[in-house]
């Protein structure tokens, strides 16, 4: 499944739904929640393990942030990305 969140702040309630081997992606002002010094930076971590976390560049850099700012681990994708992650996956739920 993959998960695509625009909601900010993410509720952790989210996070809970996403099942292993789930893909997500932050949109939007969700990627101002995944930054190393976030509050959600323990729980993104843990995710990681059994997940893969994509961001949108074009989302990071019309608000300012840096690659570098980010949770390690989580891949920054184009919309060819992001259509490459609809085709893989199914089923896609929509956070908002």
């Amino acid at each position: 499944m993959l998960h695509l969140i625009f909601q900010s702040p993410i509720d952790s309630a989210i996070l809970e739904r996403i099942d292993s081997g789930d893909d997500v992606l932050f949109l939007e002002n969700a990627v101002l929640r995944i930054l190393k010094n976030g509050s959600l930076c323990v729980g993104l971590t843990q995710l990681l393990i059994q997940n893969r976390l994509y961001v949108l560049v074009e989302d990071i850099e019309v608000r300012g942030v840096g690659i570098a700012e980010l949770i390690e681990g989580i891949e920054v994708i184009d919309y060819s990305g992001m259509v490459d992650l609809t085709v893989k996956n199914p089923v896609i739920q929509s956070w908002f």
